[in-house]
């Protein structure tokens, strides 16, 4: 059987997709994606890539807008000759743009459509475009309100394999200091590392913290603050065993990074990015709030003084922490993958 994976962009899209496709050996499966993505560094050594050159759609109507639909039309095109060529059987996308052409290709195609949506506030393209699939898998129950018309399943978000066995750590990090991992995403954060570099060094004044800090490669700032118990690097590959040992992370809310978090109990100050569309990101860290695992602030609200303070906190309350770790770990499902591998084998 063939399969086309529609994934690109950021890790929240990528890696549920690669996480699915280790579930998917007995397939053949290709990837479809767009040039000059994360996915051309991550995609090609693994399964043969094509890319469809389409882009979002602006807020504003304009020149631009003309152009980006007409690509739009041609990538549908485009995609539908690719399954052709190809004798795909099924079609599978982790939302983003590049699930439009993917769906609408299968639909022109008579070949069954899955669409993940890691989201707990679906995206637009999940929203207009769910009834022309066979299922949505969702990574939050509560997704299901805004999909009225949508057969819906709800199996959690995929997380590579490594997540879910021990990862060492290979980093200098002595085994009884506490562990503040700092992350924004994979694109970084810069609001969050300016934050935590005006708090480091309160936190760092007990021997016993260690701080490891992935700034992103968009931070012209991020070598600014140096202290021997602070590791700062743009990225880390070995996020497995970095949150594995974490006591706590300081995080966006993405729903990839989110789903780590719970996979590996790690509670978490949760700061929501601010311009994510409709403010999905907010909606997905309330679920994680909720439920007694994180801590979550508004970055508009957010002060330096504020998430000094809270974390000096947590600092001394490790019965505190204990419950957090608890709650998180409650909501983690940790054979996402072969639930959504299971779904897709149904369905083909």
């Amino acid at each position: 059987m063939k399969l086309l994976i529609a994934a690109s962009g950021t890790g929240g899209h990528l890696f549920p997709a690669l996480a699915l496709a280790e579930q998917l050996k007995d397939y053949n499966i290709e990837w479809l994606g767009v040039p000059n993505r994360l996915e051309q560094s991550l995609v090609p050594q693994c399964y043969p890539l094509h890319a469809v050159p389409i882009e979002g759609f602006q807020e504003r109507f304009g020149l631009k807008t003309l152009k980006i639909l007409g690509r739009f039309v041609a990538s549908v095109f485009q995609v539908r000759k690719l399954l052709k060529e190809l004798k795909i059987d099924a079609v599978v996308t982790t939302g983003g743009y590049i699930a439009a052409p993917a769906i609408l290709a299968a639909r022109l195609e008579k070949i069954p459509a899955i669409l993940h949506e890691s989201n707990f506030l679906p995206g637009k393209v999940t929203r207009f475009l769910s009834p022309f699939c066979h299922t949505v898998a969702l990574g939050f129950e509560g997704a299901a309100e805004y999909l009225p018309r949508a057969r819906t399943v709800y199996v959690n978000t995929p997380v590579r394999s490594q997540f879910r066995s021990h990862a060492n750590l290979d980093l200098p990090i002595p085994s009884d200091a506490f562990l503040i991992v700092v992350v924004g995403g994979s694109q970084g954060a810069v609001a969050i590392n300016q934050l935590v570099r005006q708090c480091a060094r309160t936190w760092l004044s007990s021997e016993d913290v260690f701080i490891v800090h992935l700034t992103g490669d968009r931070d012209e700032e991020a070598n600014s603050f140096q202290h021997p118990q602070y590791l700062t690097m743009p990225f880390y590959e070995n996020m497995a065993g970095l949150l594995q040992r974490a006591n706590l992370a300081i995080s966006r809310a993405g729903a990839g990074t989110l789903t780590e978090l719970a996979v590996t109990s790690t509670p978490a100050i949760l700061i929501p990015y601010p311009y994510a569309a409709e403010d999905h990101q907010n909606y997905n860290a309330e679920v994680f709030g909720a439920a007694g695992g994180a801590i979550v602030f508004r970055q508009s609200e957010l002060t330096a003084s504020i998430l000094e303070n809270e974390v000096s906190k947590l600092l001394r309350s490790p019965l505190e922490l204990e419950k957090m770790t608890a709650a998180t770990a409650s909501l983690a499902v940790t054979d996402s993958a072969e639930r959504l591998a299971d779904l897709v084998r149904a369905i083909v």
